[in-house]
């Protein structure tokens, strides 16, 4: 990629936030219509799970690809595919006319989001190429998520008051269609130099692992964890995966490259990045159904009450990436891991969701925590690696991303399903005491789950951030420029 002037890396930038807002305000505004749409479309809970996890799923199944693809074919190409399949998929789900529907044109969603995230990252990597430099970049990167999840709930109770959920769609087409005329006027062209190959193999077996695993924990509070539908599902995700990781060792060309993985700081990152989402995805599902379902509240005053959450995200995002570039990412990972445990760990020994200013503090750590932890993840998985293999190590990246929100949404719905069908039929309204006291109940298995999340943060934070682990990453970098076998590490770069 050609040298670029402040001004243009800037613009670029600009352009690729764009990109991460729609995506990112488009989860967030529509966790606050949930229980709109659920009435309108007359979903369960679980239901409500598949207008998350379907999105999230086919995302996380096809962003590895995406980046590859990227990389191959040309990143500002597939960029473009992405915004036009996005803005597409948000105006049919504008006028989805039931629940099949919804979750059919959520999936297009998904495909053009899958081109969107991973790819603006893997430009905005080649385009900042100074560590420092690429480090500020990342943080107003994450600023960007910041500012999603504040107006997100703002903007969408707006909107779910006033005209409709539908309408929370119509707010990406306006954006989608500005950043498609920017990028193709003032985006460039880049490709990795050696570019891998399709792996068709790979990719249906992370679809079958990815799908079934979901299935079989959004539908077993249903039909029973012994019934032959959730074995079978149960047993698809654990021969896929077996599967998946002797195919991918022995293709010297993989879907999921395992030399990435001999570095600690990555692999770290990856498994951070499953459990900070885990936690989001499940933390706004189980408050939204809370706020509204349990407390009664309209979708916009639900929304001023997880402003706090998003305000603490929003100044906190900036802040974690300039702490990242001037001291690495130990600090932020640290205080991040404190912070989300110590909101789980408040929620569930001290009943936070009695006493509003508990709650509020409850969700003021979890806004740091999380403000602070994305900044990390991002510019770990990045930093370090050949340039060439920008756009698969940050597709990487954000696969965790998903699969974790994937799983927090199918594993929290799970956990509340029994509470939160008991107070359903009282949405809009606020539950009776004993509907909000089976509620409570079964919402604190969930918080220790949110800290559990919190703590592995707190670990891999300590762990993956020393002089070993700055060690195997190079190592692992070596790999790649060495051209090893995938499959393969030579002795000098085991760790």
């Amino acid at each position: 990629m050609p040298e670029m002037s402040h001004r243009r890396r800037m613009l670029v930038l600009a352009i690729c936030c764009m990109s991460l807002l729609i995506v990112s305000l488009d989860n967030t505004v529509l966790n606050v219509a949930l229980p709109s749409m659920r009435g309108e479309l007359h979903a369960s809970v679980s239901g409500m799970q598949w207008t998350i996890d379907a999105y999230t799923l086919v995302l996380a199944a096809l962003l590895i690809l995406a980046g590859s693809t990227a990389d191959r074919v040309g990143r500002k190409r597939t960029f473009l595919a992405g915004l036009v399949i996005f803005t597409l998929g948000s105006a049919l789900c504008s006028l989805a006319p039931n629940l099949e529907a919804l979750i059919v044109f959520r999936m297009v969603q998904a495909i053009g989001g899958s081109m969107l995230n991973p790819v603006a990252m893997s430009i905005i990597t080649n385009t900042f190429t100074e560590p420092r430099e690429r480090a500020r970049a990342i943080g107003v990167w994450g600023g960007v998520v910041g500012i999603s999840m504040a107006a997100g709930p703002i903007v969408g109770g707006v909107l779910v008051e006033s005209v409709g959920w539908r309408s929370i769609f119509w707010i990406n087409l306006p954006v989608g269609i500005a950043a498609l005329a920017l990028t193709a006027r003032h985006v460039p062209e880049s490709r990795a130099p050696r570019p891998r190959r399709a792996d068709p193999v790979g990719q249906l077996l992370v679809i079958a692992v990815l799908g079934s695993l979901t299935y079989a924990i959004i539908e077993a509070p249903d039909r029973g964890w012994g019934s032959p539908l959730i074995v079978a599902c149960t047993a698809v995700a654990v021969a896929g995966l077996a599967a998946l990781i002797r195919y991918e060792r022995r293709r010297p060309e993989p879907l999921i490259d395992v030399r990435f993985f001999h570095s600690a700081p990555f692999s770290g990152a990856t498994v951070v990045a499953v459990c900070a989402f885990a936690a989001l995805g499940g933390f706004l599902f189980m408050n939204t159904l809370y706020l509204q379902d349990v407390r009664g509240l309209s979708a916009l005053h639900a929304g001023l009450w997880m402003l706090p959450m998003a305000l603490m995200c929003f100044v906190c995002a900036p802040l974690s990436g300039r702490l990242v570039g001037a001291r690495g990412p130990r600090l932020p990972l640290l205080i991040a891991g404190v912070t989300i445990t110590a909101s789980g760990v408040l929620c569930a020994v001290f009943d936070a969701q009695s006493s509003n200013a508990l709650l509020l503090t409850g969700f003021v750590l979890f806004g740091i925590g999380f403000g602070l932890v994305n900044a990390p993840i991002t510019n770990t998985a990045v930093s370090g690696m050949p340039r060439s293999q920008a756009g698969v190590a940050s597709a990487v990246a954000s696969t965790s991303r998903q699969v974790g929100q994937s799983l927090g949404v199918a594993v929290i719905g799970a956990v509340l399903a029994g509470g939160a069908a008991s107070a359903a039929g009282a949405a809009g309204h606020a539950a009776s005491a004993a509907e909000a006291a089976a509620f409570l109940d079964s919402a604190r298995p969930a918080w220790w789950i949110i800290a559990g999340c919190g703590a592995v943060i707190l670990l891999l934070g300590l762990v993956t951030t020393g002089r070993w682990a700055l060690r195997t990453t190079r190592r692992a970098a070596a790999l790649f420029e060495e051209g090893a076998p995938t499959g393969q590490v030579s002795t000098s770069a085991s760790v």
